[in-house]
């Protein structure tokens, strides 16, 4: 599934070929596409026809561009999702799902194109006086640590809080979103800590190195473009990206560990695999 890094290349790319286009038509070819909006295909098409995509932005793996004051497109790039800007004359690719045509002369189309149809469009109402016009069902979902709003000892006083383990917190999107398991395994071991770790057991210095190492990953996740292991990961002109070829934990079983050449090891965890090596992120004691 797409994380943090990848999202938000896609959202760049937004940013760059669909905000401020006039929209002429929409046509949903797959009703699945757009099931989170409550009054159907139609209603979707119908009310996007003649408005103009804003300014696209983020919260965790979410995406959305307001179409007006009160109204905003939000999508879900789910597992296999994909925003494609394409040239409007294009042949229809195999898994199109909804596409949107301008009214300007640029010449290309907008396509989200989805193989498993786990991702989708919806609209939905803004919150009332947020300033970045934040779709409601997304007023839950917590800043990601790349955000300059993010608040670190907020976060800490969060973990403490929380009693869970640090790689749950991780992927808890309401202490801190876009944080997937990918980046989790390589934060966690460039932080030298084991996954089952207690989040109660970090003090301040330990959980503002955690945070470092998560942004010093999303970072060089977003200057390689992202993390492609397959096609189904693209940005809007249907490049890959390439940073699992720097991934020093994830996938990687076996194989030694670039620090101290111990094999990486892989644990099942939450219907998920956890990558770590066993002697630079020892076992807590308590579960040792």
């Amino acid at each position: 599934m797409p994380e943090l890094p990848e999202v938000e290349v896609v959202r760049r790319g937004l940013a760059r070929w669909a905000s401020g286009r006039p929209v002429d038509d929409v046509t949903v070819l797959h009703p699945r596409a757009v099931r989170r909006h409550a009054a159907g295909p139609e209603d979707f098409a119908k009310t996007l026809r003649g408005t103009v995509l804003g300014e696209a932005h983020r919260r965790g793996k979410y995406l959305w561009l307001p179409v007006s004051d009160d109204l905003s497109l939000v999508a879900h790039l789910g597992m296999s999702g994909q925003f494609l800007i394409r040239p409007v004359d294009a042949p229809a690719e195999t898994h199109l799902r909804v596409r949107f045509t301008f009214a300007d002369d640029e010449g290309n189309d907008l396509r989200f194109v989805d193989q498993r149809t786990f991702g989708g469009l919806s609209l939905h109402d803004t919150v009332p006086g947020d300033p970045e016009q934040l779709p409601q069902p997304l007023a839950h979902i917590a800043r990601d640590p790349i955000d300059p709003a993010f608040d670190d000892d907020a976060f800490h006083a969060a973990l403490r809080r929380k009693r869970t383990t640090i790689k749950r917190a991780l992927l808890d999107q309401s202490l801190i979103s876009g944080v997937g398991n990918i980046y989790a395994d390589e934060a966690l071991w460039r932080s030298k800590l084991h996954y089952d770790r207690p989040t109660a057991s970090l003090n301040r210095p330990r959980t503002a190195e955690l945070l470092t190492h998560v942004r010093e990953v999303m970072g060089a996740a977003l200057a390689a473009g992202g993390t492609s292991f397959d096609s189904m990961y693209v940005n809007v002109n249907g490049e890959s990206g390439y940073f699992d070829r720097s991934l020093d934990a994830y996938g990687r079983e076996d194989e030694p560990c670039r620090r101290c050449g111990t094999p990486i090891r892989r644990r099942s965890w939450m219907n998920r695999s956890s990558y770590f090596c066993p002697h630079c992120q020892p076992v807590p004691r308590a579960l040792s």
